[in-house]
């Protein structure tokens, strides 16, 4: 099953990945200012699954990837994949695993490492 993470960046802007089933990040959203609106965008793809587009590119380096694609609107990009095959192996799973999805907020967590003076004091 697929997994929706949600994170701050460190410009303050949040962002989604989804994660497949091993835990490697299939594709990235764009920034958003909120949080909720991170949150009605996954809802938003978990159930328009039928109505997505994959625009399928290839990089200057010779790599693939693709572009979620709804109403018009980009939604999300994809990782880089070294071959075609690769590509269309996560828009299958993206295709059987999105609806069912969880997902995880990691968006509250302020500070991963503790401060500074607390380890090298």
């Amino acid at each position: 099953m697929g997994t929706f993470v949600i994170t701050k960046r460190l410009n303050g802007q949040y962002k989604y990945e989804f994660a497949s089933r091993k835990g490697k990040a299939i594709f990235v959203s764009n920034d958003f200012e909120l949080r909720f609106e991170c949150e009605e965008t996954i809802e938003q793809l978990k159930n328009s699954l039928s109505e997505l587009f994959f625009m399928k590119f290839k990089s200057k380096n010779g790599k693939m990837y693709f572009k979620i694609i709804l109403h018009e609107k980009e939604m999300a990009v994809s990782r880089k994949y070294t071959t075609q095959l690769l590509m269309e192996k996560g828009i299958e799973e993206i295709k059987r695993t999105l609806a069912s999805s969880e997902i995880l907020d990691f968006s509250f967590e302020n500070e991963i490492f503790p401060p500074e003076e607390d380890v090298f004091s």
